[in-house]
């Protein structure tokens, strides 16, 4: 083919795959509006504390200081329980206090425009903020997957709609909190690391590369290990320009060159944390955790139940509040849901699985730089887990929302799980695994007295999507894949109206 007739076959593909973009960008600016409205005020962990530090930024034009009392437990666990009524203050609530200030002190400009507005539409504003920073992120999700699989155009898009449809994830990006800002930044920093893999590393990419550190350094202390890890790892996997030690001298001065340029932007709010809070601690963690008396410690938690029940609760809390567990961890949705969730997590992962088999037994080819990629994701999310599980060491904080920073990974498997799992000869082995199953569940249950019906017709349905794409009758097997959003979208809704609004609105 010819270049004028490849790209004539290639512009057709790019706007199908960019109007597909625009419609789940466009959905998940419109349930991130909706999420906004109608989840009641401070009814996500810690917005109150989150306002608090906006409006202190906004009218003291200066930075809060985290102090004794700003974490009143007991009152705490008053005003939640009574679903933060108007006679019960939100201003004692200041424990966010000692967070790094570039969120807050956009949000107070935001704060400031909307001076002349009711109180309920500029609440609703700084909410907004977060729905548009997340709707920026899942752009730069799409762009940080085709990129790295420019062949693969299905990837993106299903990633991107992965991302766009965690019930969670979208609750959280429709709140006051640094969260989404923090993941756009930190998607910012994995587009410039993949392209640096691709390309090799050089100035404009390490200057780049220290400016987003330097903002992330300035936005959420619970993301630096893993933008910290990407940097690193982008020396360590970029491609060699120069043979030799050369290479290795160079590409150890440009990633000198970033840390040191995300350290100096970064170094005003440290010296001013080592000035307020005193001696080494310039992240405010010291003072953080003197203050907060009240909260439940790992060390209580498993001398009350045991490694085994801590175990247990540590996994399942953190699977349910990674898709859908609202408010203060006090909304759970149906636990039919949660089994629907957790069927689709395994066959997702199931599909990973077989990916890496594939990818294993070379039936898969990747580039060099590709493998590169996939090996930087893989850190992104270890380090990501290896965050969680060090908060966990300390509070209890089985929040499944703590591994959102490694969302753009995880969407990235989600999508690859699902390629693999609509490949016919996959599809028909899992279909037929899955009617085997529903079997064994039915002699089960008929021998026990018990059928489990909800549970056969799980694994049914599955097992008939599956088949739909192992025996398709017409049209490309990939186009399952529509379906399966629209069903995501219906989960998002029912999630906000049937259970969020309902157990949550005075």
């Amino acid at each position: 083919m010819n270049g004028l007739g490849r790209e004539q076959t290639i512009r057709p593909q790019r706007d199908k795959a960019l109007l597909a973009l625009a419609v789940i960008l466009g959905c998940y600016l419109l349930l991130g509006a909706l999420y906004a409205w109608q989840t009641p005020r401070w009814q996500t962990p810690d917005e109150p504390a989150h306002f608090n530090y906006i409006q202190y930024v906004a009218e003291e034009n200066q930075l809060p200081v985290l102090e004794a009392g700003d974490y009143p437990h007991q009152y705490l666990e008053e005003i939640k329980a009574a679903r933060f009524p108007p006679d019960m203050s939100i201003a004692p609530l200041s424990y966010e206090s000692h967070q790094p200030p570039l969120y807050y002190v956009l949000a107070a400009i935001l704060y400031r425009v909307t001076a002349d507005l009711a109180f309920d539409l500029r609440f609703l504003a700084l909410r907004l903020l977060s729905v548009v920073l997340g709707a920026a992120a899942l752009w730069v999700t799409y762009h940080v997957v085709r990129e790295s699989f420019p062949d693969a155009g299905f990837l993106g898009l299903a990633a991107t709609a992965f991302a766009a449809t965690v019930p969670m994830h979208l609750a959280m990006t429709a709140a006051i909190n640094n969260d989404a800002l923090a993941a756009l930044l930190l998607a910012l920093l994995l587009w410039q690391a993949l392209r640096a893999i691709q390309k090799g590393l050089d100035r404009r990419r390490a200057l780049a590369m220290g400016v987003l550190l330097g903002l992330v350094l300035l936005t959420k202390t619970t993301i630096y290990l893993v933008a910290g890890g990407a940097v690193l790892m982008t020396a360590l996997l970029s491609p060699a320009s120069v043979a030799g030690r050369r290479s290795l001298r160079a590409r150890a001065g440009w990633l000198a060159v970033a840390m040191a340029l995300a350290l100096l932007l970064a170094s005003p709010f440290f010296v001013r944390n080592a000035r307020v809070y005193g001696g080494l601690d310039i992240l405010g963690w010291q003072r953080h955790d003197s203050i907060v008396t009240g909260q439940l410690r790992t060390v209580d938690l498993m001398a009350q139940t045991g490694l085994a029940s801590f175990a247990r609760r540590l996994v399942l809390t953190t699977f349910r509040s990674f898709w859908a567990q609202f408010g203060w961890m006090g909304v759970l949705v149906d636990e039919r849901i949660y089994l629907a969730l957790a069927l689709w997590t395994s066959l997702l992962a199931a599909g990973l699985a077989v990916f890496g088999v594939r990818l294993g037994r070379r039936r898969i080819v990747v580039t060099a730089g590709q493998a590169r990629i996939l090996l930087l994701f893989f850190a992104a999310t270890a380090l990501t887990v290896l965050t969680y599980l060090g908060y966990n060491i300390k509070f209890v904080q089985h929040q499944g929302r703590y591994l959102f920073p490694a969302l753009i990974p995880l969407a990235l498997g989600a999508a690859l799980g699902l390629k693999e799992l609509l490949r016919p000869r996959v599809a028909r082995a899992l279909a037929v695994a899955l009617l085997l199953a529903v079997l064994a569940l039915l002699v089960r249950g008929v021998l026990a007295g018990d059928v489990f019906v909800w549970g056969m017709l799980l694994l049914l349905a599955a097992a008939v999507t599956l088949a739909s794409a192992g025996w398709p009758l017409a049209g490309h097997t990939r186009a399952l894949a529509v379906p399966l959003y629209v069903a995501a979208l219906g989960l998002d809704w029912m999630c906000l109206f049937g259970f969020i609004v309902p157990a949550l609105r005075r």
